[in-house]
């Protein structure tokens, strides 16, 4: 019951930086679909993808899926990141969800494949204990380490919902953002883990309902049935729901980065099973966190009466 964690614990080994990390105005990232910009100064932390693919309205195609597999890959040994933020570059839309005109032009067989690597993708970011997304020793794959928030400013439907439901936060727009499932609108049904997680978000039942009508909620909505944290009201900018999630992740930033990578490995294990091994995976991730430093300067800093200095160590 137990092993699938051993993956997901091995997030304290020693992290290698960055080659390289794109940004929106070096030049060779401007025409990329996914750009990977690391703040600095007080932000120092907090990781963006930004998404930027305006014809296609942020729609999942085979260069947007690659890019976006090429930067996790890379983000994911990256120690200096603490929170990874998702949000776009093209305002009014999060991510519409499958390319549809590319996928027309597949075969079915190219339709499968395609179908997989974007599920794949969706476990990069989030765990999953299907048998698929298993790497090539057998091993569970583990959830991205560090927290990750999506921002949805705009419309967010079929996979861009899927995306945003993979990561651990969301903040939306509360009147510009427009969000679903709508794929038994188009004849098909969520296909990049939507069918498993909307139920573990919402419930089955409520999760059903959504899924077969295909219903569309606005970011107002989605706060009050749980689907995202915070809704907030859109600015001139059209980016209010992102400087809301900014300031989430500038929350996090102070606390102590391996407490909060194992916390997250401790709650999504332990929703997938029962309590008592849910118990036992707790215990499991306390005791990776004793010998931090981290965890002895929160007590000496408790002790002396000044704000601790966490270093990831």
């Amino acid at each position: 019951m137990l092993r699938p964690l051993t993956s997901a614990l091995r997030l304290l080994r020693p992290w290698k930086p960055l080659q390289t990390r794109g940004c929106a105005s070096d030049g060779a990232a401007r025409g990329r679909e996914i750009q990977v910009r690391a703040l600095e100064g007080p932000d120092q932390g907090i990781t963006e993808i930004l998404m930027n693919r305006p014809r296609a309205r942020n729609a999942l195609g085979n260069v947007f899926v690659s890019e976006l597999l090429e930067a996790l890959a890379q983000l994911r040994e990256d120690r200096q990141v603490r929170v990874l933020l998702f949000r776009s570059a093209v305002k009014g839309v999060f991510c519409a969800g499958a390319d549809l005109k590319e996928r027309e032009q597949m075969s079915e067989a190219e339709v499968e494949v395609f179908v997989q690597r974007l599920r794949g993708m969706m476990t990069e970011i989030a765990p999953s204990t299907w048998l698929g997304t298993q790497n090539k020793k057998g091993e569970q794959k583990a959830a991205f380490p560090a927290p990750t928030i999506a921002a949805l400013d705009g419309f967010a439907l079929g996979g861009g919902l899927e995306l945003a439901l993979a990561c651990d936060l969301r903040v939306a727009a509360a009147s510009t953002a427009v969000m679903g499932l709508i794929e038994t609108t188009r004849g098909l049904l969520p296909g990049a883990g939507g069918t498993q997680r909307l139920p573990r978000c919402l419930g089955v039942a409520l999760a059903k309902e959504l899924i077969f009508t295909g219903r569309r909620l606005s970011g107002t909505q989605a706060q009050v049935l749980g689907l995202v944290n915070h809704a907030v009201a859109q600015n001139e900018e059209g980016n209010a729901a992102y400087h809301r999630a900014r300031a989430l992740a500038q929350e996090i930033l102070p606390q102590a980065p391996i407490a909060v990578r194992l916390s997250k490995v401790a709650i999504d294990r332990g929703m997938e099973v029962d309590i008592a091994s849910g118990m036992a995976i707790e215990g499991i991730c306390y005791a990776q966190n004793i010998p931090t430093q981290d965890r002895l300067e929160g007590m000496a800093a408790f002790r002396e009466k000044r704000p601790p200095k966490f270093v990831g160590k």
